[in-house]
């Protein structure tokens, strides 16, 4: 309940712009305190849980060990203000072509900076079992001030989508989450990182 705390605290900290935060030490231990317990519980969650606009508001780093011994955690910071990154997850799509077993939706992600909108957008492929969401940005649309400058596929976006359902996630980017909550979510990145976003109303 202490590290839970810990998180809700930075949460309304960040939402209220306030300078007495949580330290970020404080905040990655309760992360990882939490994610050792989720794994202990075996929880379970659903893509449906994901649906919605999530607002990132802290990230850790990563760094490599010297002996491939693994990759250690860097240090924790919370997004500043003057940026707002969204991450919106959409409900799965319905297509005979694609294993019913396979939960395949859209992914998009979106930086705002000074009158800049950088939006990167894709498919997501949801592993319950294991709490993992598999994704592949495909396209990318950049505004300014709402203007429409460009959009389209990244380069190979159109083969990449069709070869993501049932390509194999070793080989995709993905977030492992831990947390999934009607507030706020947590994970760990394939590169080892941590992160929380809060919703996005």
């Amino acid at each position: 309940m202490e590290n839970l705390f810990i998180i809700e605290t930075a949460i309304n900290s960040f939402i209220q712009n306030s300078s007495d935060k949580p330290s970020p030490d404080a905040v990655v231990s309760a992360l990882l305190e939490i994610e050792k317990l989720s794994k202990k519980e075996k929880h379970i969650y659903k893509i449906e849980q994901l649906s919605g606009n999530w607002q990132l508001c802290f990230i850790t780093g990563t760094k490599k060990t010297k002996k491939r011994a693994g990759v250690l955690l860097g240090d924790g910071r919370y997004i500043p203000n003057l940026i707002k990154i969204t991450l919106s997850y959409f409900s799965p799509l319905k297509n005979s072509q694609i294993p019913q077993e396979l939960e395949i939706g859209r992914v998009e992600n979106t930086v705002e900076f000074a009158g800049l909108k950088l939006s990167l957008s894709g498919l997501t492929k949801f592993i319950d079992k294991k709490n993992i969401l598999a994704f592949d940005f495909t396209k990318i649309t950049v505004k300014l001030f709402g203007i429409k400058l460009y959009s389209g596929y990244i380069r190979g976006g159109q083969k990449s989508e069709n070869k993501f359902p049932t390509e194999s996630i070793s080989k995709q980017a993905f977030f492992s989450y831990f947390v999934i909550q009607e507030k706020f979510i947590a994970a760990r990145g394939r590169g080892g990182g941590l992160a929380i976003w809060i919703i996005n109303y």
